[in-house]
């Protein structure tokens, strides 16, 4: 490709690395023109609902007799509710093989196909309520997670819950162990708890989260809890892929509106103040005040619901009906708007978007002439003899030209 036609290229690789932040890119998409696209696009989703297999046929086509059989076993076993398959599934799609990642994307397809035709029954509407959970260390969410967990599973519901663990430096693997701090949900055969490294990923949210609830959802979970590492801008990532955001916050923790970013509390939907129970009673009621009137003084996301704020105590159990009950009251709100539907096809957008980013920088970082260039370049740039911006930029020159 020569340096005329590679242009286009170079104009791409530099508009993705401009991407800094979720944040930047969720407030371009969440303009009006997206109830516009969505207008438009409905037509042409129809039209296409019938070229599904056609095009999974296609994907398909180069599998071996081997690898068929393991995609229908697993998915066979997934819309049938095993557990094990759900595992497997999941652990498919965090591989980084690039033969097993074309796999993992065939089986998400079939398995997507079979939760459209799930919301078709359900009058149009989702299966299952996604709801993100975030905190500062120490808020409780394990707990909170397995008071709240066992009660929807006696009340007939599936909850599936994927804990996002801080990964360890050394061996990659999780190191708070949520699972096993959930000791009763974990043998309750109506949930399943799924933790998952970040493997360095910044929020705490990787990259296969949003797969992984489409499986879980597959499975039949109609209930889909995500806990995240801490709190901080990077938490916005999961705010991108759930129905609804809890901010849970502990009574007892300083200055509370000062302790955690103005724009996590932006994001929530529903700002939770844990352990309100013995002698916290007091000071959980206090931050409960401090949290309302804060809410009240910023901007709205959505036009039909105000983000609340409750106290509970995991301990005895206080106030965690009373919770359900607004979160019910959410998401009926939600559906019944409409804003619960554009809020998703939103999500979609910038994850796809995210994974385009995450992937140009992939191809980019390997390209040949790239890593032949990056060394020196680097040396250069440490020695202080050129800029960075100057060393970005011959490095993209060099990826757009040499192909």
């Amino acid at each position: 490709m020569g340096p005329t036609g590679a242009f286009p290229i170079l104009h791409r690789v530099a508009a993705l690395s401009s991407l800094r932040s979720t944040t930047a890119l969720r407030h371009s998409l969440c303009k009006p023109t997206v109830k516009l696209c969505y207008a438009s696009l409905c037509p042409l989703q129809q039209t296409r609902s019938g070229s599904t297999e056609t095009a999974l046929s296609h994907h398909i086509s180069d599998l071996t007799d081997r690898e068929k059989r393991l995609l229908t076993k697993l998915y066979d076993g997934l819309i049938g509710g095993q557990r094990a398959a759900l595992a497997e599934s999941i652990t498919l799609v965090e591989t980084q093989h690039p033969r097993k990642k074309e796999l993992a994307q065939v089986l998400l397809q079939r398995v997507l196909a079979f939760r459209r035709e799930q919301e078709k029954r359900n009058g149009g509407n989702p299966v299952a309520f996604r709801v993100g959970l975030s905190g500062p260390p120490g808020a409780g969410k394990s707990s909170f997670i397995e008071v709240v967990g066992k009660m929807l599973t006696g009340s007939g519901h599936k909850v599936s819950v994927l804990a996002v663990d801080p990964s360890s430096c050394t061996t990659g693997g999780s190191l708070m162990g949520d699972k096993t701090r959930m000791t009763e949900l974990s043998r309750d055969m109506s949930a399943y708890i799924r933790p998952s490294p970040t493997s360095g990923t910044l929020g705490g949210v990787t990259r296969t989260t949003n797969e992984a609830i489409v499986l879980c959802e597959g499975a039949g979970y109609d209930i889909v809890l995500v806990e995240t590492v801490g709190v901080g801008q990077s938490e916005f990532a999961v705010a991108d892929m759930v129905d609804m955001f809890v901010l849970l916050i502990p009574p007892a923790g300083g200055d509370e509106l000062q302790g955690i970013k103005r724009g996590i509390i932006e994001m929530a939907d529903l700002v939770v103040v844990t352990k309100s129970d013995g002698e916290l009673v007091v000071p959980a009621r206090r931050i409960q005040a401090e949290y309302t009137s804060a809410l009240k003084l910023l901007r709205k996301k959505s036009k039909v619901w105000r983000p609340k704020v409750v106290h509970i105590s995991s301990q005895t159990g206080q106030g965690v009906p009373e919770l359900w009950d607004t979160m019910l009251q959410f998401r009926d709100a939600m559906l019944s708007s409409g804003e619960l539907r554009v809020r998703r096809q939103t999500q979609q957008k910038v994850w796809l978007w995210n994974l385009i980013q995450e992937n140009a920088l992939q191809h980019f970082q390997q390209h040949p002439a790239v890593r032949a260039e990056l060394p020196e370049l680097e040396r250069r740039v440490t020695c202080g003899d050129i800029s960075p911006g100057l060393a970005a930029d011959l490095l993209l020159k060099v990826f757009s030209t040499v192909q």
